[in-house]
């Protein structure tokens, strides 16, 4: 095996999970260096919707329509790159990670342990999506509304 393989297989990590281990260093320096607000979240996660492929971009675009809408309080902001949501503590509630950034068939909207989903002794923590419908819509609005209690 060359020296390049054996590196590779020892690191681990993609160079797709290398690339968002980096997004995420860069967002830390950036929220160490000054306290975010809304106007700066919005331009962070639209310039990651716009840098997405078809159809991630569209979908991505209609997911920060509807949490927005679900939920006003929630601060939009990257999270690996992808766009996230926090709560007034900073802490990431919910985000949406394009299928193309792992080079997977479908994308996933999902929700980090502060989200307010406690079903039992279990409950789904994320979805997978490959289409947005009026249902799928409906679905995400209530889990988000949920989520922040």
């Amino acid at each position: 095996m060359s020296p390049k393989k054996d590196a590779q297989k020892s690191s681990g990590f993609t160079a797709e999970e290398k690339a968002a281990m980096k997004e995420r260093a860069k967002e830390m320096k950036a929220e160490a260096r000054a306290s975010r607000n809304r106007e700066e979240g919005e331009k962070a996660i639209l310039g990651a919707i716009n840098a997405m492929k078809e159809p991630d971009r569209s979908m991505g675009k209609r997911i920060h329509e509807i949490v927005t809408a679900a939920a006003p309080d929630l601060m939009p902001k990257t999270w690996y790159g992808m766009p996230a949501y926090a709560d007034k503590d900073g802490k990431v509630i919910c985000f949406f990670q394009a299928a193309g950034k792992f080079n997977v068939r479908y994308a996933t909207f999902g929700f980090q342990p502060d989200a307010k989903l406690d079903d039992g002794n279990m409950w789904a923590a994320s979805f997978a999506l490959i289409k947005l419908t009026a249902a799928e819509e409906k679905k995400i609005a209530a889990l988000v509304k949920k989520a922040v209690g």
